[in-house]
Order: C-alpha cells, then sequence, then structure tokens
C-alpha cells in the first residue's frame, strides 16, 4: 500500500558521522514523501530519543530508524536490542546502515529483528543512491504502523 503523500514522515538517524548525515540530509532533501530528519550522535542519546527523556521530552515518535552499529557510548547492536524488547519500540522499522560488512554483524542484527541491513559503500554516488532507495521503498512503498 502507498503511503498518503501528505503525511509528514518522521525519521530518526542515528549516526556518529557528521559527512553521512549531512549526505543522507542531502538525499532525503527531494524526496517524493515530506520528511522530518532527527539525528542523534550516539547510542544513549538514541534511546533517551526514543523514550522521549532528558532533552528529548518533546520528540516525535519516529516512523523510520536508520541506526549504524558503530557509535559512542552504546553500539548500534545494544540500540537494536533494547528497541526490539520494548514493546512500545519494537514496531519502528529499524535500517542498519553501517560500514561493517562482517557476516557476524549481519546475522545479529537479523537475530535482533532489525528490517534490513546495508552496507555504506565507499564512493559518494552509491551511497546517494542507497539512501535513495531506502527513501523510495521505506517511505514510498511500505505500510509504516500507525503511531
Amino acid at each position: 500500500m502507498i503511503q498518503e503523500r501528505n503525511k509528514l514522515i518522521e525519521i530518526l538517524m542515528v549516526e556518529d558521522n557528521p559527512a553521512d548525515v549531512r549526505l543522507t540530509r542531502e538525499a532525503f532533501k527531494d524526496a517524493k514523501m515530506l520528511n522530518n530528519m532527527h539525528v542523534t550522535i550516539d547510542g544513549e542519546e538514541a534511546m533517551e530519543f526514543l523514550r522521549r527523556a532528558g532533552k528529548f521530552k518533546t520528540a516525535p515518535r519516529p516512523d523510520l530508524i536508520l541506526l549504524d552499529l558503530n557509535l559512542p557510548k552504546k553500539d548500534g547492536r545494544e540500540v537494536l536490542a533494547e528497541i526490539k524488547n520494548d514493546p512500545e519500540l519494537k514496531r519502528i522499522p529499524v535500517v542498519v546502515l553501517t560500514t561493517s560488512d562482517d557476516e557476524r554483524d549481519i546475522f545479529k542484527a537479523y537475530d535482533l529483528h532489525v528490517n534490513a541491513y546495508i552496507t555504506k559503500p565507499v564512493d559518494l554516488d552509491q551511497f546517494m543512491k542507497i539512501v535513495e532507495a531506502v527513501e523510495d521503498f521505506w517511505l514510498s512503498v511500505v505500510k509504516l504502523p500507525a503511531k
């Protein structure tokens, strides 16, 4: 089912690399869907955002989470486990977007019920294509759960 084109999609990107955040924002800027991208730079901050704690008391519930695995303070594997074990958060789709192509990371992520695992390409054009593909699929095609 196609999402309503005028519905604002809330995206949480959990990423500590400012260049990847900038490229992702650029790719989503011309998106077919209205979106609002929020960024947290480590795993602890991501969980505060999701639980609406501290400075994130008024944070919206994201429709989609883009999660790096290699994060400071609390890594993405721990964040994914917490999300998928929390009854309030477990239905939010999580897409791992990481440099790791280690089979153990891939198996662990799917064991923790990640919705998709994508290895970031080194090439700038390929990275932009990946982000656009994520946008096309997750924000235009997939029916996201109601908040």
